[in-house]
């Protein structure tokens, strides 16, 4: 039954770095947390279609099977995991490597992963052809898709900064560890509207408090 949801959702092409600025979702089940989309923009992201170089496996054959690759396309890495009966599916896939990826997103213990459903070696030309379609993609849409992925920063380095209000605040510099994806002069930017916009304030230089 879960499958077959998984199949009514798009798998949106993407390259990796744009997935990486998204926002987990979470959804509470039956007073649980669960991961329930990623939030890029206005989509609500379950499903993608990845091109990757793998630069790292890794397998466990033991009573407990697992297996994982890093996928690295150029604008940033996400990991692969299967787990039990489905690592049977892609053990033969090794570093080095050039793969089309359509699987389900993923996001547990801070970490955004994906489920694969399907791996299927590519032609490394396929690399470019995917990087060219994605800028078409945000040419055509203009400053719309731009727009989505500065709100996706901006909410997370919100949240980040909400989730540390018991502790007096956060500082900048952890800010930037955390949100290593982007670059420091993003993050400080957006730092800096949400402090003109009164969001946010600076108890001292260097350390973010939430206003509420």
């Amino acid at each position: 039954m879960a499958e077959q949801q998984f199949k009514r959702n798009t798998a949106y092409k993407f390259r990796i770095g744009d997935i990486l600025i998204g926002k987990p979702v979470m959804n509470s089940v039956s007073g649980t947390e669960r991961f329930g989309f990623l939030e890029l923009g206005d989509k609500k992201i379950v499903r993608v279609n990845v091109i990757g170089n793998i630069v790292d496996k890794y397998e466990s054959l033991g009573e407990t099977k697992y297996v994982s690759f890093t996928v690295d396309d150029g604008s940033g890495q996400i990991r692969l995991k299967a787990f039990g009966d489905e690592t049977e599916k892609f053990k033969n896939f090794v570093q080095g490597q050039t793969v089309v990826v359509i699987g389900v997103v993923r996001y547990w213990n801070s970490e955004l992963y994906i489920s694969p459903e399907i791996i299927k070696e590519m032609n490394p030309k396929y690399l470019l052809i995917r990087k060219l379609e994605t800028e078409k993609e945000k040419a055509v849409s203009g400053s719309s898709m731009e727009k989505e992925q500065i709100t996706a920063i901006k909410d997370r380095i919100l949240d980040m900064i909400k989730d540390a209000e018991e502790e007096g605040g956060v500082e900048t510099e952890k800010l930037i560890m955390k949100l290593q994806e982007f670059s420091p002069a993003i993050i400080n930017k957006e730092i800096q509207k949400l402090l003109e916009e009164g969001i946010v304030f600076e108890p001292r230089p260097g350390k973010i408090r939430y206003l509420g």
